[in-house]
């Protein structure tokens, strides 16, 4: 699309000349006047606005205003016969991009307006980005209604304006980072960084060095000066996962930044000052590792100013089906296949599991299913062995058995069978009956007195 710019000047051999020297490359309009300039910004986008300053009635700062106050603000570029320090410094303190004197050089307006226009581009795509992460991270990016993690957004809210430190306790893999994303850009510091580290990944030393920084030649390695993490996130927030892996030594110089504001490089001795607000998060409980003397009480108290526990997904039971259905989608739209269906026996069937790795594995699941089945219906008999172990049905590992010890009554002990050598047939009631080594008319019958056992599609 050819850009677009608006000539605004009194004088009509100066719009004139302008117009038809850009007009090979730009989509260029003209006024002449500040209130003719007003009407075509009403009626029209335009990406670069060229306005003269000294004009009859209002001066070209109103214009200025009136552009920059446009919803989709177009660059202005300033030019005067009067090239004055004070009419530059006002025109670029109302928001003009540059400033020339007339009469003005061709060539060199056409380099101020594209670069003006390369600088817009990346102001949209940063206004873009940012909005991207705005929904990613704020509380729509969060699945699920149930009232402990309803709880958990409450809290949030509460909290997230504020420059309180925060600890998010919780299993592995129930969000806690997503949680510490949402905080951080609920907050006035969205603009600014949000750096995280995985405690638990790093050696003592390599973690020391990645969180604070060192100088040139602390030790062995230390080619050059590195900035620290704390550094990088100067403004806005550090998201410290798993600290209750950090070391002892890690720990006391943790707990100076919270006492003074400030951190020292590895091998050095100035402080610097920052303005970084800390989340923390672990799924290991620090009460205990306090008791134990792994973990410093004072660190303890000064990270757990607000605590947050992120509820386990089988304490959430009534989001399971929601997560599933927005994973599937998401990752079908990932790997631009059809969404799979769960079928109501598959589906009850993962509402009854635990899901011991929580959202994460919940994540794995549905992306394998949509890798694997690619749009197909999915049937409890498709579900790996594990689902419908915990979710009350066998697995088909084998054929039925009566179980050691089973203090069963004998009907009781059939009618078990029964159910799994229908689910080990996949519902096929010959191979059923041949599994219980019985006829397909007995194996009839006994579905005719127990019609709840018949798994049959």
């Amino acid at each position: 699309m050819i850009p677009t710019v608006l000539i605004v000047d009194d004088e009509r051999h100066t719009r004139d000349g302008l117009q038809q020297a850009l007009e090979d490359n730009f989509d260029v309009s003209v006024a002449a006047s500040a209130d003719e300039a007003f009407n075509q910004l009403a009626a029209q986008e335009f990406d670069v606005v060229v306005t003269d300053l000294r004009m009859p009635g209002k001066s070209g700062l109103k214009v200025i205003d009136k552009a920059l106050s446009m919803p989709n603000q177009p660059a202005v570029l300033m030019m005067t016969a009067y090239g004055s320090i004070d009419s530059a410094v006002e025109a670029m303190r109302r928001g003009a991009v540059d400033f020339m004197t007339k009469p003005v050089n061709i060539e060199r307006l056409e380099i101020l307006i594209n670069r003006a226009l390369k600088n817009r581009t990346l102001e949209v795509e940063v206004k873009q980005l940012h909005e991207r992460l705005d929904e990613k991270f704020n509380f729509k990016g969060i699945i699920g209604d149930s009232p402990k993690l309803l709880d958990v957004i409450d809290r949030v809210k509460l909290v997230a304006p504020s420059k309180a430190t925060i600890l998010v306790e919780g299993e592995s893999g129930t969000g806690k980072e997503l949680i510490a994303q949402a905080i951080h850009q609920s907050s006035s510091r969205a603009r600014a960084p949000f750096v995280a580290v995985h405690c638990a990944a790093l050696s003592e030393n390599l973690l020391e060095s990645e969180i604070f920084g060192h100088e040139k030649g602390s030790f062995t390695g230390a080619m050059e000066k590195r900035i620290g993490r704390f550094e990088s996130a100067d403004g806005g927030t550090l998201f410290l996962d798993e600290i209750g892996e950090i070391s002892a030594s890690t720990q006391v110089k943790l707990l100076r930044f919270l006492e003074t504001k400030s951190v020292e490089r590895v091998g050095g001795s100035k402080p610097i000052d920052l303005d970084v607000r800390l989340v923390a998060a672990t799924n290991r409980n620090l009460e205990t590792l306090v008791k134990e003397g792994t973990f410093r009480e004072d660190l303890f108290f000064r990270l757990n100013v607000v605590g947050i526990r992120m509820p386990a997904l089988r304490e959430r039971p009534g989001d399971v089906s929601t997560l599933l259905a927005h994973y599937l989608k998401y990752f079908a739209k990932e790997n631009g296949l059809p969404v799979p269906e769960l079928e109501a026996g598959a589906l009850a069937t993962l509402e009854k599991y635990g899901w011991p790795g929580n959202i994460r594995e919940l994540r794995n699941f549905c992306e394998n299913t949509v890798v694997l089945h690619r749009g197909g219906k999915v049937s409890e008999y498709d579900l790996d062995p594990r689902f419908r172990a915990e979710g009350g049905l066998p697995s088909d590992a084998g054929a039925p058995t009566i179980p050691t010890g089973s203090v069963l009554s004998v009907e009781e002990n059939e009618k078990r069978l029964l159910r799994e050598a229908l689910i080990k047939a996949r519902g096929n009631r010959t191979k059923a009956a041949q599994l219980m080594g019985i006829s397909r008319r007995t194996l009839h019958r006994k579905l005719v007195l127990w019609p709840e056992l018949d798994v049959t599609d």
